[in-house]
């Protein structure tokens, strides 16, 4: 292992966005309760079953594209709706609808409470760009880069694969491993030379499907057992423990 806490095979590394290099995970956590609550509400009357923003969450939306996150959500409760349009309204009763809506109350979340970085990774991605490696964002998000624009941290990828690249490729989104090996490609690397970085059960499903050389579970959320059964090689709860200058 190298003293950035990695194999000595890995020349690129692949990081998430929301809940590795940002700490919007619990704002998207948030967003996506207050849609799904609203809906269910609607529909269900007062006694519905609201979304867990913790296990709902992790195991149906976490990590996936949204219009995928609406739909499996939906799926585990037995509710279909029609697929829509990707420019639906947000108050239209489809799946795009319903996911433009979670992407509205996001941005206002955003908007009023701001992005805040976790600084150990920022430290990290620095220490491993000096030490030569490549490196790529790998998000669901359509808004992966002003996000990172308010944290002043996009010169810090050589690559960006999003939710915008994501549609114009046709890429399927995590759990598929489509984005990570496009980010790989686009880097000129192979799976084996990357190591992926990710803190959702979805990423770590795409990390394993895409035979990656390493993969990093970051545990935000005390979900270091679920990280590990999903395909991590390591857990750690901070990048700042890998080492390097973190």
């Amino acid at each position: 292992m190298t003293d950035l806490g990695l194999p000595d095979t890995i020349v690129s590394c692949l990081f998430d966005l929301d809940g590795v290099v940002t700490k919007t995970a619990v704002v998207h956590a948030a967003a996506w309760k207050e849609m799904f609550d609203a809906f269910l509400r609607e529909r269900d009357g007062e006694d519905f079953r609201p979304f867990d923003s913790g296990a709902d969450y992790d195991e149906y939306v976490d990590g996936r594209p949204r219009a995928d996150g609406v739909r499996t959500f939906l799926a585990s409760r037995g509710i279909e709706l029609p697929e829509g349009d990707p420019d639906d309204p947000p108050d239209a009763a489809t799946i795009h609808g319903l996911g433009n809506r979670k992407n509205e109350l996001l941005l206002e979340k955003i908007r009023t409470q701001g992005v805040e970085a976790y600084e150990g990774t920022l430290r990290y991605i620095e220490a491993v760009r000096a030490q030569g490696l490549s490196t790529a964002i790998v998000s669901s998000s359509a808004n992966t880069r002003d996000v990172l624009r308010s944290i002043d941290a996009e010169h810090l990828f050589d690559v960006r694969i999003d939710g915008v690249v994501a549609a114009e490729r046709k890429l399927p989104g995590k759990p598929h491993p489509d984005t990570f090996l496009a980010a790989a490609r686009d880097l000129g690397v192979e799976p084996s030379g990357a190591a992926v970085f990710e803190d959702a059960l979805a990423g770590m499903d795409a990390g394993r499907a895409g035979r990656f050389g390493y993969v990093v579970g970051v545990d935000r959320v005390g979900q270091t057992d679920a990280l590990y059964r999903h395909g991590a090689d390591v857990v750690v709860k901070d990048l700042a423990e890998l080492g390097g200058k973190a």
